[in-house]
């Protein structure tokens, strides 16, 4: 009994070092620089082109920049395609073989590359983040972890409140579609992992389509080309509490000074003059951080508006100021005729007192007429802005968060 246990052990150890060794062999076979050249297209040699289906798995995106008009993320490339000469159906019944970083370069695979991309690298730590597998009927997966910054053409009509639609071309560098076909993978061709950004949210799923490109050199040569599309919706909660309610509280701080005694010139003139600062400053900031485009964006609309109001504010004041100013120089040539009727040379010479007397009752009533216009005008002010300033925000809302958006034109 103990004979039969110590043969059947060595024939366990035997078995499974033949295993180890078939596999090594089974890839000095495949990758034998003799029968296999990596430096080829796996169906060049039939004339026809390889078939690469691809995916992307996009686990992180880093950074929205309005400025630069670009997008920075994480993601996984991942493609497939069959390599006959790869095929070991005959030699093994193993399902896939494993390949280390090392073995790699041994090995064709698709020159892969983003037209629109500005600025990537690969990840190394702590090894570089690649993945290869061939299975027994020659499929090859490969995988490559990136970070991808590229270009994203931004429509910032409706800023805060827009809409972007962020495209990522692949194509082949080198390959012409007579030797390499791309073709997306037919279910979960993009693949977004729980993805969180600071200022955006995905309005719906990435949208997939293929495309050619075709480049004049000599003669004309058309490339594969897969292109998918990020739909993006900005988030407007911290363009509500950075700008939006500020500049509301500060248009109707400006409507204050309606309040304010038309004397008290000191203290309407501060207040008029701190609000349209404030707004001017206000301005100022969000525009260094947004690129210099010619069109007009919905926050230069909502902006200019509330300098408008801050700014017609402080003329309101400069209008009942120069009200009050024709007053004092009514009262001035009142008092002057007072003294004048008053003075017993004057009375002695026999000048009649009554034309004096006519001339400061009509001064006196220019005078109560220049103060009633500059209260009536300070009592309208008080209804007039607060109205109209609710009617540009019912308009301002509606306009740009249900109609027509430019950028999809």
């Amino acid at each position: 009994m103990r004979c039969v246990l110590v043969v059947l052990s060595l024939y366990w150890y035997s078995s499974l070092c033949l295993c180890e060794l078939a596999r090594r062999e089974i890839l000095n076979h495949l990758l034998n620089a003799s029968r296999y050249d990596a430096r080829i297209a796996p169906n060049y040699e039939e004339d026809r082109a390889t078939n690469v289906t691809l995916q992307l798995y996009i686990l992180s995106i880093n950074s929205i920049n309005e400025m630069a008009m670009d997008l920075s993320m994480e993601t996984f490339l991942r493609q497939t395609w069959v390599d006959p000469r790869l095929n070991y159906e005959h030699l093994s019944n193993f399902s896939n073989l494993e390949l280390d970083q090392r073995m790699m370069a041994d090995v064709w695979v698709p020159d892969t590359y983003f037209p629109n991309e500005k600025e990537a690298h690969f990840h190394v730590v702590t090894v570089p983040n690649r993945l290869l597998h061939i299975s027994r009927n020659g499929t090859v997966f490969y995988s490559i972890r990136l970070s991808l910054t590229l270009t994203c053409r931004m429509n910032l009509y409706n800023y805060p409140m827009d809409e972007q639609n962020c495209p990522i071309y692949i194509e082949t560098y080198g390959y012409t579609e007579e030797n390499v076909l791309f073709n997306w993978k037919s279910v979960d061709a993009v693949q977004v992992d729980d993805v969180e950004m600071p200022q955006f949210y995905f309005r719906k799923s990435p949208a997939i389509s293929k495309c050619t490109r075709t480049f004049k050199y000599g003669s004309e040569a058309t490339f594969t080309c897969l292109s998918t599309t990020l739909h993006l919706q900005r988030n407007i909660g911290y363009y509500m509490a950075q700008v939006f309610v500020p500049s509301i509280l500060i248009v109707i701080l400006s409507w204050v000074s309606f309040w304010i005694h038309v004397d008290a010139i000191p203290a309407r003139i501060s207040l008029g003059v701190l609000t349209v600062l404030t707004i001017t400053t206000q301005s100022a900031g969000i525009r260094a951080s947004l690129p210099r485009v010619s069109y007009i964006k919905a926050i230069d609309v909502w902006n200019s508006a509330c300098l408008v109001f801050v700014f017609t504010a402080l003329l309101e004041y400069a209008y009942i100021n120069v009200q009050t100013r024709r007053h004092q120089k009514s009262a001035s040539k009142e008092t002057l005729l007072t003294i004048q009727a008053s003075n017993p040379l004057v009375l002695s010479q026999g000048v009649a007192p009554a034309r004096c007397i006519d001339v400061r009752k009509t001064i006196g009533a220019r005078e109560m007429d220049y103060l009633k216009r500059a209260r009536t005008i300070d009592r309208v002010a008080r209804f007039a802005f607060p109205i109209s300033f609710a009617i540009f925000n019912i308009t301002f809302w509606i306009y740009y968060m249900f109609a027509h958006d430019y950028q999809n034109d």
